[in-house]
């Protein structure tokens, strides 16, 4: 009928309205938040008037605006940005987070003449303040960051705005159905969209957004186009080299193996150790406990590296093993990564090595002979196994990928990684593919192949973001 659109339109304006009201009146619970969470993370209280469009630096024009609001998506940016820097050097960029680690993470890839700030908080007054003061000339959202006030003030504002790499799982395109009269706005309001596969693309353009070419185009996931980091990498080799050397004996010449758990959110720790404790207290499987030989697999009792995903987290997960009474070593007192690798006497006869420093998964996953994924286990979506595939450690899965359904699967396809049903079947297969020097070597090989068939959505990026700069650059001029 004539007048649904006209009641559309009109119910949209009152959604967001409302909405941009209710983002007010809760600025003063964010400034306690950040209080709060500033205590373990110090980086919370860093430029917090930043959170509300108020910046100590003179107004500026021009930017390439890259929104990455945690450390995968800043990292994710920074593929794509290489690229386009090489072909561009004379574009600024001004980055955007929302968490610590993210920005921290953004602030290694400055260059001369980029700004960072955090992203405004998703109210009227501080998105206005934000566009006015830094003028962006085109603004890149990073995988799911689409805000509905930030939209519309990009709209009102004149800002071409992109979703680049951009992903939308079945659990939040369902909960953006149920809150559509705000999400298909912001996501109509956005100028083009980058997906990362044609289902992703699929339920993006049911909310609305422009997938379509010429304004967005499925061109893959830029993850997979993850640097060879050889420093880090080469280092835990020769870390787990010298631990190889420490701990080998007549009948395991290579040594105690090393299995993972990466990037654990909370609660998986702890289904991590009862699983284990199960395994370790029972004969047949004879894994390597504190009191058993650990002949079922080569080499005996594995070493596990936990690496919690959150760094505020670290000193309880420590606390939380110990008292389980698990032996633990932490990653921080041991020597520099381009140190000589010398492995203290506690750490030899430890049963967990907790990662506790950021930065450093490559040396991690260059330690490990197999990962199990984080974040998995619980129902929480996942995390990003690539750069496990980037340095050839073989990854299990729990039931729970949501968040990285296409990697995952495709990971599953090459066999570089497999999917268990809870924690105490992940170990199980961890133990498997150690009794299986042929198998696991295949899943090396799978971990290589992964890669080589899903790179280039890097470049691809880059020339998509190239040509909008373009055209809004030409806008510009007119």
């Amino acid at each position: 009928m004539a007048t649904e659109p006209l009641t559309r339109g009109w119910a949209e304006r009152l959604a967001l309205g409302v909405y941009g009201a209710a983002m007010t009146a809760l600025q003063p619970l964010l400034r306690r938040k950040l209080a709060r969470r500033g205590v373990a993370e110090p980086g919370y209280r860093e430029a917090i008037e930043e959170r509300f469009g108020r910046y100590d630096s003179a107004p500026s024009s021009g930017w390439l605006w890259v929104h990455a609001v945690s450390l995968g998506e800043t990292r994710a940016a920074a593929l794509w940005l290489a690229p386009l820097r090489a072909a561009r050097p004379d574009i600024r960029v001004l980055w955007t987070h929302g968490t610590a680690t993210g920005r921290a993470e953004g602030a290694r890839h400055l260059r001369p003449g980029d700004v960072q700030v955090w992203l405004p908080w998703d109210a009227p007054g501080p998105v206005r303040r934000f566009l006015a003061h830094f003028r962006p000339r085109l603004g890149v959202l990073m995988e799911t960051e689409v805000w509905p006030g930030l939209v519309a003030g990009c709209r009102a504002a004149g800002v071409p705005l992109l979703l680049a790499n951009a992903r939308l799982n079945e659990r939040s395109w369902r909960r953006a159905q149920r809150l559509r009269w705000l999400s298909r706005p912001a996501y109509a309001g956005l100028s083009g969209v980058l997906a990362q596969t044609v289902a992703d693309a699929e339920r993006l353009r049911d909310l609305g957004a422009p997938v379509d070419p010429p304004a967005g185009a499925v061109i893959g996931n830029v993850k997979f186009d993850v640097p060879w980091h050889p420093q880090p990498w080469s280092a835990g080799r020769a870390w787990r080299q010298a631990w190889q050397r420490a701990t080998a004996t007549p009948d395991a010449p290579m040594g105690r193996p090393v299995l993972m758990l990466a990037s654990s959110r909370e609660g998986e720790e702890a289904a991590w150790s009862a699983a284990w404790s199960d395994v370790c207290a029972s004969p047949s499987e004879a894994p390597g406990g504190p009191d058993d030989s650990g002949a079922a697999v080569p080499g005996g009792r594995p070493l596990w590296l936990v690496v919690p995903r959150h760094p505020q987290r670290f000193d309880a997960v420590a606390e939380q093993l110990r008292a389980a009474g698990w032996r633990v070593v932490r990653r921080s007192a041991l020597g520099a990564l381009d140190a000589e690798p010398v492995w203290p006497a506690p750490a030899l006869d430890a049963d967990v090595l907790l990662g506790d420093t950021l930065g450093e998964m490559p040396w991690y996953y260059a330690l490990a002979d197999v990962a199990l994924l984080g974040g998995s286990f619980a129902p929480l979506g996942g995390q990003n196994l690539i750069e496990a595939a980037a340095c050839e450690c073989p990854v299990v899965m729990g039931p729970h990928t949501f968040n990285f359904a296409h990697a995952a699967q495709a990971a599953q396809a090459h066999g570089a990684a497999v999917r268990a049903p809870d924690m105490a079947a992940a170990i199980g297969q961890a133990l498997a593919w150690l009794s299986a020097p042929d198998a696991l070597a295949a899943a090396r090989a799978g971990c290589q192949s992964l890669l080589a068939e899903h790179a280039g959505a890097a470049q691809r990026c880059a020339d998509a973001v190239l040509r909008w700069w373009d055209v809004s650059a030409a806008a510009t001029a007119r």
